[in-house]
């Protein structure tokens, strides 16, 4: 049976430890002017706070969302994506930033469990401003030593666990030498 195609960002699914999902709060500048979605790579930046990650940047964790007053209306708001360019001082994002979550997450191209414990960047950085979710997927064309994830296995998921057919989910960590709390140097 074929993979739904519909990308979704990282979902965290688990914890390596049996632990707590948790989300911790960081700060986004204001008017720091890229949309960011639930499910989406996000990276530390030295003035304390977060912004989109890049394919090959060192990964802090996936946004969750953000709270902050509305500049328009003064109300306080929560949101599953940050709207570019927001123009709140007290922007406020959750993110899932403990490197022992497990994420589940959509290949972009034929994902199989001979890729498990291989390394995967991501591709994309859009997402909807309607659910506020990522279209962020696993990388199928790169896999090796490096990326930014681990791929860990294949999704239990019935409708997207079929690794015959392109866009089959998985289950993934953040790389070691990919997350922000695993680099044995500081942030220049």
């Amino acid at each position: 049976m074929a993979n739904q195609d519909a990308a979704f960002g990282f979902r965290p699914v688990a914890h390596l430890a049996g632990g707590t999902i948790r989300a911790r709060e960081y700060k986004i500048a204001a008017n720091y002017d890229t949309a960011i979605y639930t499910g989406q790579a996000v990276k530390a930046v030295t003035a304390g706070g977060i912004e989109v990650c890049g394919v090959g940047e060192v990964v802090l964790g996936v946004f969750y969302g953000v709270s902050y007053t509305d500049p328009t209306t003064g109300k306080p708001t929560w949101s599953k994506y940050y709207p570019a360019s927001t123009n709140a001082s007290d922007l406020k994002a959750m993110v899932y930033d403990d490197p022992y979550i497990v994420f589940e997450a959509q290949h972009d191209g034929t994902g199989t469990a001979a890729m498990n414990f291989g390394g995967h960047d991501f591709v994309g950085t859009s997402g909807s401003t309607i659910t506020g979710r990522s279209t962020q997927e696993i990388d199928t064309s790169e896999v090796d030593t490096s990326g930014q994830f681990k791929q860990i296995g294949i999704s239990t998921d019935p409708d997207n666990s079929d690794t015959s057919s392109a866009n089959c989910n998985a289950y993934v960590v953040m790389n070691t030498a990919e997350h922000t709390w695993k680099l044995t140097t500081a942030l220049s």
